[in-house]
């Protein structure tokens, strides 16, 4: 059925949640000392986030069927398809006319989420990854 090994998509839905969580950002150079302001400017979405780079890195790195993959899950967690029309997800996927995916779904809102809905619907989890490895 995947393509995808679990390892890696529990591993990007990780780095989604934390790039979801990011803010916009308040004050462009606060100049300030890391030492000392708590590493608030973490949750801020500035260009050189390294979170960003993680996550479109991780995407990036996949093969195309495991792309593919991640596109079929997020559709199916957002309701496009159900987890019965994996096959019909994944055609569309790959029947997609712009198919530069790291951008595509690093632009859905709540990416974490939608994979994880996609999983759960096909019977998968991440449970056994999480504990002692992400």
């Amino acid at each position: 059925m995947l393509t995808i090994p679990l390892q890696k998509l529990c591993y990007i839905i990780v780095k989604a949640r934390e790039f979801d969580e990011k803010e916009e950002v308040v004050e462009p150079d606060p100049g300030s000392n890391v030492s000392d302001d708590k590493d608030v400017e973490i949750l801020e979405d500035y260009p050189d986030d390294p979170t960003w780079e993680e996550l479109t890195g991780a995407i990036d790195g996949l093969n195309e069927d495991e792309q593919l993959d991640l596109v079929a899950l997020a559709w199916i967690g957002r309701g496009d398809y159900s987890g019965e029309e994996w096959e019909q997800a994944r055609t569309a996927a790959d029947e997609a006319s712009d198919k530069h995916f790291p951008d595509y779904l690093v632009g859905m809102p709540q990416l974490g989420d939608l994979l994880e809905e996609g999983m759960a619907a096909l019977g998968l989890s991440c449970t056994d990854y999480e504990i002692g490895r992400l």
